[in-house]
């Protein structure tokens, strides 16, 4: 009996050993389930209206940011703020106001963040897509509730980014509709959504300042005209992507001659913008010229006995200072010998 009494005490005790591991299992899956649930919350609507900066910039599909960095750090620390860190980025057009915000989506992507920063994600918000086809009343305060339910469920890892965020006071999708702002406000005041805008100053004192409950949410990042010695340096740091986009080589001195020349005769726009216009359309310019070559027999001949020596490297055309004036005459309807 004795023997039998171990024998049975033993299956008693395997028994509940495997009753132990069997809720272990089951709360392991539970929870599994629930992380996994909550990781794939769906995002329709973000997904439909909204691009994602922070991925593309993991995957080098936004050019690098050449300075900046002092926005860059001043618009971090205001949305590690426990409260009012929403930011808004206030400078003329074409200065490099989205500029600060893929730096921003840059960092994050690598991590050069503070640690409540690290699992954000920088969204834009494309405003015209989420008016279109809104036929009927109420299919637009649908979709920005949507997007902010959306937000709210990704437990704060959403930062959003409204460019010419002015334009939204207005924002309405039928007749007599609410307006965008008036949807995001009761968001922000209960800090379900984390917002980046940019306008200029201008529009900011006229639509945004004198609507109090607006915007005191928001704390103002200036963004200036870059000097001309940091449009350079922002067309050297980006210079290669043009470069590797049109298959050319663009000169330090075409890089120079297009912040100068873009100074002196452009006087309605603003670096760096300007400057990267006219080394994008020049490098155009070249590429074309390039192309139209290619195509005579000779040339034809030449690419033969390129392809026959396996070590030989494509010599790509140079962008110089004659083309950048040839682009800059075009624009302001001159000839190109009277630019200097």
């Amino acid at each position: 009996m004795g023997e039998f009494d171990l024998v049975v005490n033993i299956l008693g005790y395997w028994k509940f050993f495997i009753f132990i591991i069997a809720v272990l299992v089951a709360v392991f899956y539970f929870y599994k389930s629930k992380k996994g649930s909550s990781s794939t919350i769906s995002t329709k609507n973000l997904e439909m209206f909204a691009v994602d900066l922070t991925a593309q910039a993991k995957l080098g599909k936004i050019d690098p940011v050449v300075g900046r960095q002092e926005e860059i750090d001043r618009a971090t620390q205001i949305l590690t703020r426990r409260t009012k860190n929403n930011v808004i980025l206030v400078g003329a057009p074409g200065v490099g106001k989205t500029a600060v915000v893929e730096g921003l989506a840059g960092r994050i992507a690598t991590g050069d963040v503070p640690e409540v920063l690290l699992n954000k994600r920088v969204l834009l918000l494309q405003v015209a897509e989420l008016l279109a086809g809104t036929k009927y009343r109420g299919e637009f305060e649908q979709r920005i509730k949507g997007i902010v339910q959306e937000i709210k469920n990704s437990n704060r890892t959403i930062i959003l980014f409204i460019d010419e965020i002015h334009t939204i006071t207005e924002t309405k999708g039928t007749e007599g509709a609410v307006n965008l702002s008036d949807i995001l406000k009761p968001a922000l005041a209960r800090g379900d959504l984390q917002l980046i805008g940019a306008t200029t100053q201008k529009e900011y004192e006229q639509y945004i300042q004198p609507d109090e409950s607006w915007d005191r949410r928001f704390q103002v990042v200036l963004v200036d005209e870059p000097s001309a010695e940091e449009s350079v340096n922002i067309l050297q740091g980006i210079k290669k992507n043009y470069e590797d986009y049109h298959k050319v080589k663009i000169s330090d001195e075409a890089i120079s001659a297009a912040v100068r020349l873009s100074q002196e005769y452009i006087k309605n726009r603003r670096l760096p913008d300007k400057a990267i216009d006219i080394m994008d359309e020049a490098s155009a310019m070249v590429n074309v010229e390039k192309g139209s070559r290619h195509h005579s027999a000779a040339a034809l001949l030449h690419l033969a006995s390129k392809k026959a020596c396996e070590n030989c490297q494509e010599e790509y055309p140079v962008v110089d200072v004659d083309h950048v004036k040839d682009v800059v005459a075009d624009w302001v309807g001159m000839k190109k010998e009277e630019i200097h």
